[in-house]
């Protein structure tokens, strides 16, 4: 009887304790908060020339295609105008967009560098008439 009794208190001593140790481990982060790393968001909007060609137009995105393949810069996509509904605050005016995400702002500011950027920017820089960049910070 007395080893049962025991082997009893054994086992609600492992459940109390099993039970706080994730209470106590799901509080940790009040007590010591984990820094969120900072993202950086390159984005751009291009208004390309009325007077180019429908394929003028399509091979406009192998400028993102290029840009896709250059260190540094992660998650790399473009599009056209969603059509969304029109509302005071859209523009929709753009005819390509596109967004990537850098660890760094230093990374960001090398990618601007890089020779292969230069060199794209440089090749497809006559497709468009405006273009227009934010740079955004996420904690």
């Amino acid at each position: 009887m007395e080893r049962r009794k025991f082997l009893f208190r054994s086992v609600q001593a492992s459940a109390l304790l099993l039970i706080s140790g994730n209470v106590f481990a799901s509080a940790l982060p009040m007590f010591n908060p984990v820094k969120k790393k900072k993202v950086y968001f390159h984005y751009l909007l291009f208004w390309l020339r009325k007077d180019l060609s429908a394929a003028e137009v399509k091979e406009f995105e192998n400028f993102f295609e290029g840009l896709k393949k250059l260190p540094y810069q992660k998650n790399l996509r473009y599009g056209k105008p969603a059509g969304s509904s029109p509302r005071n605050v859209l523009d929709n005016t753009f005819t390509y967009n596109a967004s990537m995400e850098f660890d760094t702002l230093e990374e960001l500011e090398a990618y601007g560098q890089l020779p292969e950027h230069l060199a794209l920017v440089k090749k497809y820089k006559p497709f468009f008439e405006k273009m227009i960049v934010h740079d955004t910070v996420y904690n």
